[in-house]
């Protein structure tokens, strides 16, 4: 039980990194905060520092989910949870954290790329559908607000018709689904409007609402 706890807190901890203000401020004396459109995550990191602080940022964020989730395969043995709950679980704290990181007082990003990262770990036969979602969608309409929202709708609806029986996969794919379409909830609003930014990239500090 201690062990699960440890990791837990772990993962947490983990998806609580934001790996986007300490590129930016390390690297390149910017706070991504305080550019564009204000969100700590990798879309406005790539639109306000470039292509290669957007992608580290993308991959870490990944990166920082499918190991919490790889740290409860492996490590958590409490024999209230299965394997599978322990994972669902660790996942979710790590998205989590991402979202209301306490390194930044309890905000963050939208939780899209760390979300990625934990289907990666979890259900790695749906990733491969998630990310044709998402660039088909990013091809056809040029949004990554709407992108990022369809793939995991697409994620829910894979869950929903291949792991019925799993219970705790099935909440976790409606309740994170849910939460980060809540999160992009001012992208849908602008969408609905016609005032939703496309997806170009932009010089460093224009204006985004990414």
């Amino acid at each position: 039980m201690a062990a699960d706890i440890v990791v837990f807190v772990l993962a947490w901890l983990l998806g609580s990194i934001p790996f986007s203000v300490i590129i930016g401020i390390l690297f390149f004396k910017t706070d991504v905060r305080k550019q564009g459109s204000g969100n700590p995550g990798a879309t406005n990191t790539l639109r306000v520092l470039g292509p290669k602080a957007g992608l580290t940022v993308l991959l870490l964020d990944i990166l920082k989910g499918f190991i919490a989730v790889i740290l409860a395969k492996y490590f958590c043995r409490w024999p209230l949870f299965s394997t599978s709950d322990s994972m669902a679980l660790a996942g979710a704290l790590a998205i989590l954290g991402h979202i209301f990181s306490p390194f930044l007082g309890f905000k963050g990003g939208k939780g899209v790329a760390t979300t990625f990262g934990v289907i990666l770990a979890i259900e790695p036969w749906f990733a491969l559908p998630v990310t044709l979602i998402f660039f088909a969608t990013l091809m056809l309409s040029k949004y990554v607000s709407l992108s990022s929202i369809l793939a995991l709708f697409g994620f829910t609806l894979l869950t929903l018709l291949f792991r019925t029986g799993q219970y705790t996969e099935l909440i976790f794919s409606i309740g994170i689904t849910l939460l980060v379409t809540i999160k992009h909830k001012a992208n849908i609003l602008r969408l609905v409007k016609g005032e939703e930014n496309k997806f170009v990239f932009l010089k460093k500090g224009k204006e985004s609402n990414a």
